[in-house]
């Protein structure tokens, strides 16, 4: 049997912690049996979760015994792991023993130096502070999942689920996975990336800058076919200013900026209307349905059928 260990750290998001013990516990062979054996350990017996404690049955000397460790995330990350931690998770990796991360449990990873230059992932919101505290580790923000083979990390608490069901196809094939899937009320495999649920802000402009004006015009008017040359007309200035102006003020090119807007226009048609893509292709300014289908994949990291599944209201 498959030994799992859940290490529980204060702190720990009670969602994190339930889903490795659910999604393993569900997990069944064809002939029945269980093949995982869930263990929940920690540096003490209780520990905080928020509303309520939890109790850990197992101590640190359990993850000697894993053939997996899943690190869930806690409320706030620390910069230095409890005492014992790192040397425990670094010893079963010596081991060989596969060890996961879900959402900003990536953080208590990358603190152990096990993902130095590895790529990862984490919750998007959090990717940035993970790459700025562990520049060693390659961020990856726009994917549900990251497996390096012994070491995997997963984004988001639902991306806890995804990475779970990964392990177990990996394990016991895609049988054993479809049923856990099917007993958690989740598709065995999520079509797109985290990128899609991921706010794609407009590149802003300093307030009180030259440009302020200009980009709510190019906002309110992203639907027409414009060309750098119209878009310096419409500022007053050079097209060699205009791009100087742009980088200087809102870090990115005049057309690129365009192009944001266009693909935050399309969203929000895509989730507020019933419009075909080919029409909100044309209404959000794209040259046709295929470049808009294009670009969406490439900035959203999903198709826009799928994105309307996903997030319109009522569909």
């Amino acid at each position: 049997m498959h030994t799992v260990a859940v290490l529980a750290l204060d702190g720990v998001i009670p969602f994190d912690l339930s889903v490795p013990v659910d999604a393993f516990g569900w997990a069944r062979l064809p002939d029945g049996r269980a093949p995982y054996r869930v263990r929940v350990c920690s540096v003490r017996e209780e520990v905080s979760a928020g509303a309520f404690t939890v109790r850990a049955p197992y101590g640190l000397d359990a993850l000697a015994e894993a053939d997996t460790i899943i690190l869930p995330g806690v409320a706030d990350p620390p910069e230095v792991l409890p005492p014992g931690v790192a040397e425990a998770l670094c010893a079963a990796a010596a081991n060989g023993t596969r060890i996961a991360s879900i959402c900003v449990g990536a953080f208590l990873f990358a603190a152990t130096g096990l993902l130095d230059g590895l790529r990862a992932t984490t919750h998007w919101i959090a990717a940035a502070d993970l790459a700025e505290r562990h520049p060693e580790v390659t961020v990856d923000p726009n994917v549900l999942y990251v497996d390096n083979g012994q070491f995997l990390t997963s984004a988001g608490a639902a991306a806890a689920m995804d990475v779970c069901l990964h392990m177990i196809r990996r394990d016991f094939g895609s049988a054993v996975a479809a049923h856990a899937a099917r007993m958690s009320v989740m598709p065995l495999e999520r079509e797109g990336g985290q990128a899609q649920f991921i706010v794609h802000d407009l590149p802003p402009a300093p307030a009180g800058a030259a440009l302020e004006p200009l980009l709510r015009w190019l906002e309110d008017h992203c639907d027409r076919d414009l060309t750098l040359e119209e878009i310096a007309v419409r500022a007053g200035v050079s097209t060699r200013t205009l791009n100087r102006r742009f980088r200087e003020q809102a870090g990115t090119t005049p057309l690129q900026w365009l192009h944001r807007a266009r693909v935050r226009r399309a969203q929000y048609l895509l989730e507020t209307t019933a419009h075909t893509v080919d029409r909100i292709a044309v209404q959000a300014g794209f040259g046709s349905p295929t470049a808009f289908r294009e670009r969406f994949r490439r900035v959203v990291g999903t198709s826009p059928q799928a994105y309307r599944r996903a997030f319109r209201a009522g569909v």
